[in-house]
C-alpha cells in the first residue's frame, strides 16, 4: 500500500504526546469518550490509557501485559485494553515506560460499562478520586431529560476537577477549546471522506493509524494542524488520481475496533485481492462532534457526548452503517467480532440482518493476539471475496 507521509509526522506527534504527559504538573487519565474539553479548560493534561493499550496491542505486546493482570486475578474474558492498562501498572512499565501516576481519574460509560470497574480499580492501586459520568442510553431518540441529566452532571465535574486541582474553569477558554475541537473534528472528517472518491486516496488502515491526535489532541491547536496537512497530502491524491492499493475492485468498510496487532497483514491480505476497506464505523465515531445548542456550551457538549457511536440501539446503529455504505458506495462489510469489546460487537447478527450489502463477520481480539486463529479468518474472508 501507498502510505502516508503524514503518519511519520503522527509518530513525532504522539512522542510528544506522551513526553509531555510524564512532566505535566496535573493531569487525568480519562476515557475516550469523556469531554476532554473541560480538562483543557482547567489546564489538566489528558492521558488515555485505551490509546496507551492499542499502541500495546500494536506493539504485538498485548498477551504479554494481560497476563500481568491475569496473574493478579483478573479474568481472561474482560476488555483487553483495560488487562493491557492494569497489567502494565502492575508491571511496573509499558512500551513507552509507562503511564505517568494520575492525579485523578475521569471516566464515562457512554462506550462501555466496562471503564467504570476498570477505573474503580485504578483508584484503588494509585489512591486517587475518581468522578463517573454516566450516561443514558439512547434506544430510539434523545430526550430533554437525558440532556438534563447529563448536564447536571457535567456541572458536577466541573466543581469535583475545581476541588481536586485547586484551579477555576476559565468559560472564554472553555469555548475556545470547543471550538478548536470542531475545527479538528471538521478536518478529520473531511480526511476521510476523501476515501469516497474512486479510487480511494486512503484505506481505513490509514485512517487507524492516524487517528491518536484527534482522541488525545482533541481541543488543541496540534489537532488542527495535524489533520490540515493530511487533508492536504489526501487532496493531491485525489488530484492526481493515486489509489491507497494498486488496483482497486472491491471496496469495503470495517465494523469494530482494529485488529492492532495486524494491522499490516489484514492491509496486505485486501490489496493482493484487489480489495481497499475504505472505510469504517470505528474513526468515523470520532466525525461528529458539533455543539449547536446557542450559546450553551455545556448544553451543547451534553448532546455531542450523550449520542455516541456506542450509546445507541442497534436501530440507529443499522441505519448509520447504511449511510456510511452510501457515502463510501461500498460492496461489503467487514464485521470484527472482538472479543474484547461486548458493546461494539453485540447484536453484530441482528445489525447484518440490516445492512443493503452483503457482510461477512470474523473473530479476533483488538489487542490479545492469543485469540487470533489466521486459517479461519483467511477462510471466511476467502469465501466472501469470492462471493463478491
Amino acid at each position: 500500500m501507498k502510505r502516508l507521509r503524514i503518519s511519520e509526522k503522527m509518530r513525532e506527534l504522539m512522542t510528544g504526546y506522551y513526553m509531555a504527559g510524564m512532566q505535566a504538573e496535573c493531569n487525568a487519565w480519562i476515557t475516550s469518550g469523556a469531554p476532554v474539553e473541560l480538562l483543557h479548560a482547567l489546564d489538566v493534561y489528558p492521558v488515555y490509557p485505551e490509546n496507551h493499550g492499542a499502541l500495546i496491542g500494536a506493539t504485538k505486546l498485548g498477551g504479554y501485559y494481560c497476563e500481568f493482570a491475569e496473574k493478579n486475578g483478573f479474568s481472561r474474558d474482560l476488555c483487553s485494553y483495560a488487562r493491557c492498562d492494569i497489567g502494565c501498572v502492575f508491571a511496573g512499565t509499558s512500551p513507552i515506560g509507562g503511564l505517568p501516576k494520575p492525579t485523578f481519574l475521569f471516566a464515562c460509560n457512554n462506550i462501555c460499562n466496562t471503564v467504570v470497574k476498570w477505573y474503580e480499580v485504578l483508584s484503588r492501586i494509585f489512591k486517587v478520586p475518581l468522578f463517573v459520568l454516566d450516561m443514558p442510553f439512547i434506544r430510539k431518540e434523545l430526550k430533554d431529560c437525558h440532556l438534563r441529566y447529563v448536564e447536571e452532571q457535567l456541572y458536577d465535574f466541573i466543581s469535583f476537577a475545581e476541588r481536586v486541582t485547586d484551579r477555576k474553569l476559565d468559560d472564554a477558554k472553555l469555548r475556545d477549546v470547543v471550538l478548536k475541537s470542531m475545527e479538528s473534528v471538521e478536518l478529520y472528517s473531511e480526511c476521510l471522506r476523501t476515501a469516497a472518491n474512486k479510487p480511494s486516496p486512503m484505506t481505513c488502515f490509514d485512517a487507524f493509524v492516524n487517528m491518536a491526535p484527534i482522541v488525545c489532541l482533541r481541543g488543541t491547536d496540534h489537532a488542527i494542524s495535524f489533520y490540515k496537512e493530511m487533508k492536504q497530502e489526501l487532496d493531491e491524491r485525489v488530484k492526481e488520481g493515486v489509489s491507497a492499493i494498486e488496483r482497486e475492485e472491491i471496496r469495503l468498510l470495517w465494523d469494530n475496533i482494529p485488529v492492532w496487532y495486524r494491522l499490516k497483514w489484514f492491509g496486505e491480505f485486501f490489496e493482493k485481492r484487489n480489495a481497499c476497506l475504505v472505510a469504517d464505523t470505528y474513526t468515523n465515531a470520532w466525525s461528529g462532534f458539533k455543539v449547536s445548542r446557542g450559546e450553551d456550551v455545556l448544553s451543547g457538549m451534553a448532546e455531542v457526548y450523550t449520542v455516541s457511536y456506542l450509546n445507541i440501539g442497534m436501530e440507529m446503529t443499522a441505519e448509520i452503517i447504511n449511510k456510511l455504505i452510501d457515502l463510501y458506495d461500498v460492496d461489503g462489510v467487514v464485521m470484527h467480532s472482538n472479543r474484547s469489546c461486548k458493546p461494539y460487537s453485540f447484536g453484530q447478527y441482528e445489525i447484518q440482518k440490516k445492512l443493503s450489502v452483503p457482510s461477512v463477520i470474523i473473530e479476533a481480539d483488538m489487542v490479545d493476539e492469543r485469540v487470533f486463529s489466521e486459517a479461519q479468518v483467511v477462510t471466511r474472508l476467502e469465501a466472501f471475496l469470492e462471493m463478491l
